[in-house]
């Protein structure tokens, strides 16, 4: 039987009460509210541990799933993990989304392995940002209790990337599809799209706890230590902009030439700050003025007829 978890983590909206107006009565959903936010991975953990359906699916605060999702993404049973198109949509076109303004692809269906998925997190400049992560797959539970993988809860960045690379390595079957089947919904200065520089840190450190495992290939080693110097440079140039707002530009340039790395890093990062205005463009808008639906995946259009 289908069940809703709803884990309120210490919101200062009506989320609790909004979740429990939804109950039917029928027993399938439960809400927990916690007292302090301990940020995504704890809350997900902690809805997945009061549930008991075999398959798992997240769904963050705010986004949505559109109709037929699961009936698309359960077919057939090769897969431990099976993830859809993500469409990202302004708040303010929500409603222009619902009225049909999502493009229908193909399934397509390929089988996503560790280093395609490492790879499709690592951002190269002038093509579209490595987001792979921010995919939203159905889960088995007992692929997870196998393995014994969970959510990593000193995370706050990058938690989704973390867990699906650890089940990758650990031999998890990942199946992609192009049609689109959730909706991400992008607000402004939303909690989600912010974070700390010491976040970069540990989704680096992430990276180097996966290197540490066994049995990797050459290939995957590579593109986990490409990841790694990818956000390690992040939190570099972050860590630069910090020590120079809060202690000075002598501060920020000591750190910058204590080491190789920390000078190249800065220096990529601050010469890509300076021309990123100068490459101009505008995303297309839809008729309320908001930019218009992107998505994750490219993908074929659905043939009519």
């Amino acid at each position: 039987m289908a069940e809703v978890v709803v884990v309120d983590d210490a919101s200062s909206d009506a989320t609790e009460a909004v979740a429990r107006a939804a109950d039917d009565g029928s027993g399938r959903l439960l809400v927990l509210r916690l007292d302090v936010n301990r940020g995504p991975s704890f809350a997900r953990n902690m809805a997945i541990r009061h549930s008991r359906a075999p398959l798992i699916s997240i769904l963050d605060a705010d986004d949505f799933f559109l109709p037929g999702r699961f009936a698309k993404l359960v077919e057939g049973d090769d897969w431990d993990l099976v993830a859809d198109n993500i469409v990202f949509v302004e708040h303010a076109s929500v409603r222009d989304v619902l009225s049909g303004g999502i493009e229908q692809f193909d399934a397509d269906p390929t089988e996503l392995d560790l280093a395609g998925f490492v790879a499709g997190n690592i951002s190269r400049r002038g093509a579209r940002r490595g987001e792979l992560g921010f995919l939203k797959p159905v889960m088995r539970r007992a692929m997870l209790g196998e393995h014994g993988l969970q959510y990593d809860e000193q995370l706050r960045l990058g938690e989704d990337y973390a867990l699906y690379a650890r089940a990758l390595a650990v031999g998890a079957r990942f199946k992609l599809i192009r049609s689109c089947g959730y909706c991400a919904v992008v607000r402004p200065n939303s909690l989600s799209g912010q974070h700390r520089t010491e976040d970069l840190k540990r989704l680096a450190d992430a990276d180097l706890d996966l290197l540490a495992l066994a049995g990797l290939t050459t290939g995957q080693r590579r593109v986990l230590r490409r990841h790694e110097r990818h956000v390690r440079d992040k939190y570099r140039l972050r860590h630069f902009l910090d020590l120079k707002a809060a202690n000075g530009l002598s501060s920020a340039m000591a750190f910058a030439f204590a080491s190789p790395a920390n000078l190249a890093a800065v220096a990529r990062g601050v010469a890509f700050d300076k021309l990123e205005p100068l490459r101009g463009g505008q995303p297309p808008t839809t008729e309320s003025g908001a930019a218009s639906p992107r998505y994750l995946m490219a993908g074929s259009a659905v043939k009519a007829g």
